[in-house]
C-alpha cells in the first residue's frame, strides 16, 4: 500500500467513519505529532478523532488535493460538519461550519511516523459565531 493510500485510510475510515481501529494500523506507537494539543502516537490521532466527532458527529474531511513524494504525503483538505457538541470549551452552536486543513506526514515501514498538522481554528470559532 502507499503512502498516500495509508493517509486516505486514516481520513476516510478513521476521520469520516470514526473508526478508531484503523488508527493502530496505520499510525505507528512512536509517531511525533506537531500539532499543539495532540498526543504523540496513536493515542493523539484517536484523540482528535473522538474530540470533533464529539463536537462535529456528522464531521467529514473532504480531501482536495495530495502530493506523495518520497517519505512524505502533503495533503489540502476542508474539514468540519454541524456543531452539536462542546467545541473549545464553549456550548454547541448548532452552526454547520468548515475550514481549510493542511497536513503533512511523515511514513515508515508503511506506518506514519510523524505528522504536521495546521487546521484554520480561528477560521472555525469565527464559522460558529464564537468569535467575531
Amino acid at each position: 500500500m502507499t503512502n498516500e493510500a495509508i493517509y486516505r485510510r486514516l481520513i476516510e475510515e478513521g476521520f469520516n467513519r470514526g473508526d478508531l481501529a484503523v488508527v493502530d494500523e496505520v499510525v505507528a506507537a512512536g509517531a511525533l505529532e506537531h500539532q499543539r494539543g495532540l498526543a504523540n502516537g496513536p493515542d493523539g490521532a484517536k484523540g482528535a478523532i473522538k474530540y470533533l466527532r464529539r463536537a462535529f458527529p456528522d464531521f467529514t474531511l473532504t480531501i482536495d488535493e495530495v502530493v506523495s513524494v518520497g517519505d512524505k504525503v502533503w495533503a489540502r483538505q476542508r474539514g468540519g460538519g454541524t456543531n452539536t457538541g462542546s467545541f473549545a470549551g464553549r456550548p454547541p452552536t448548532g452552526k454547520k461550519a468548515f475550514i481549510d486543513v493542511i497536513d503533512v506526514c511523515r511514513f515508515e515501514d508503511g506506518k506514519m511516523v510523524e505528522h504536521w498538522g495546521v487546521p484554520d481554528q480561528l477560521g472555525m470559532m469565527v464559522a460558529l459565531g464564537l468569535i467575531q
